[in-house]
């Protein structure tokens, strides 16, 4: 089998997401025979570094012994059952292990199988709870330059028109506050002032705030400081409204802490994880909630307060087993301590970006790092030119808009990142000659 096989292929049957599909008659598709490790070899012999840990989701290298035994023992037992009316050991210990990590009262936990799907539950379980409770509240908020994903719902409250604009009569009501422009005293003061002042007008109408904690992801990953999060939930908790982070991308790590919530030291009333959470491996995701909207919806069935939402493969017991083994790793392999070293050598590789006098930006929060390269027209598609010169190099780099980041997995060694970013310098200075 060879590359040019195997594309031909895929390209008279699949549609692929988050593609102009005609970029493929000049733009080659790569399939991906192996991997292991960060490195991703396709049918030709040639590898990619993975630098964006395949949008975002593989922690600990693919093929990863420990995680791969893990899932093949499960399958051998029990690959799955619904989760209504039954249970097993692999959903009962992961939720266990949730409500011990994540933070302050987060007991409860609820299955989905993706991140958008988690979004949608959030939303519903927020109007849901506020309904039960005698108050409706239909309108959600959330912060402009915003992402929480494709499916309706998670579209409505998002505020990137590249995805949203299209279905806009679809979607459902939502209202955006300013997120901080930059991480300063002075940006995140002006940003509760907008919050609180929203608040005081319609804090009435609206269920929750949702919001990504510290970094905005497919909104070119900008980033805020912790302050802003503490600001909210206090605004949040003076009008009643729920907090739902949405800790999808910035959770199990990413932000230098196990949840980027962690860093304001907020506890929200929702918290939604998927990606990290099962190292790369198998669809899932979750809600975390507290006592207290679970207790609204805990009545007699007559009543018809129950929370009727499902998925199929709710709590698949192989995505459960993927997800615990990817927790104890972080235990055992001490991940956090690790990659704060790792994050060190990626700012001091950062800061020669602004040598280009074509980078106008750089920032990092954790094990995410960006270069936004000056306002090129859209139209230029300068981006896409970089991820060819990676490619070309051996390096997986898929950029938003004019914006090269970096989210590679954990078990990356300084050379590698060494390599992932001089790359990327290398393919962002050439866009001058």
């Amino acid at each position: 089998m060879t590359n040019r096989e195997l594309m031909e292929r895929d390209l008279k049957h699949i549609w692929h997401p988050c593609t102009q599909m005609k970029d493929h008659e000049t733009l080659p598709l790569i399939p991906i025979e192996r991997a292991e490790g960060i490195w991703l070899y396709d049918f030709n012999g040639r590898r990619y570094l993975d630098a964006i840990s395949s949008w975002w989701v593989n922690l600990f290298g693919h093929a990863n012994p420990y995680i791969s035994s893990r899932i093949a023992r499960q399958a051998q037992e029990l690959e799955h059952v619904l989760l209504a009316g039954f249970s097993h050991q692999p959903a009962v210990e992961l939720a266990e292990k949730l409500a011990a990590l994540t933070p302050g009262n987060l007991d409860r936990v609820f299955y989905a199988d993706n991140g958008s799907s988690a979004v949608e539950v959030a939303l519903k379980m927020s109007y849901h709870a506020h309904r039960n409770r005698g108050s409706d509240r239909s309108l959600f908020l959330s912060l402009t330059n915003s992402y929480h994903g494709e499916t309706l719902g998670a579209l409505s409250v998002g505020d990137v028109g590249l995805y949203k604009s299209t279905y806009e009569p679809l979607l459902i009501r939502n209202i955006q506050t300013p997120v901080p422009r930059d991480r300063s005293a002075e940006a995140t003061a002006e940003a509760l002032e907008a919050l609180e002042d929203l608040l005081a007008k319609r804090g009435k109408e609206i269920a929750a705030l949702i919001l990504e904690p510290l970094v905005q992801g497919a909104g070119g990953m900008h980033m805020y400081g912790p302050d802003y999060l503490k600001g909210a939930r206090r605004l949040t908790e003076k009008y009643g409204i729920h907090l739902i982070a949405d800790e999808i991308m910035t959770g199990f790590g990413r932000t230098g802490t196990m949840f980027a919530c962690e860093q304001a030291g907020i506890v929200p009333d929702f918290m939604t994880l998927s990606k990290g959470l099962t190292g790369g491996y198998l669809p899932l995701s979750v809600v975390m909630t507290h006592n207290g909207i679970y207790e609204a919806f805990y009545c007699d069935y007559s009543e018809y307060k129950a929370f009727l939402h499902s998925h199929s493969y709710t709590g698949n017991p192989l995505a459960c087993s993927a997800a615990l083994a990817t927790l104890e790793l972080f235990e055992r392999e001490k991940t956090l301590s690790v990659n704060h070293d790792k994050s060190r050598h990626i700012a001091e590789n950062l800061q020669s970006f602004l040598e280009l006098d074509n980078v106008k930006e750089v920032r990092q929060t954790g094990m995410i790092a960006a270069v936004e390269m000056i306002d090129y027209p859209a139209e230029e598609r300068k981006g896409l030119e970089v991820y060819r010169y990676g490619l070309e190099h051996e390096v997986l780099l898929r950029p938003l808009g004019n914006v090269i980041y970096f989210m590679p997995p954990y078990i990356i060694t300084d050379e590698e990142i060494d390599k992932m970013m001089e790359t990327a310098y290398e393919g962002i200075a050439g866009l001058n000659r």
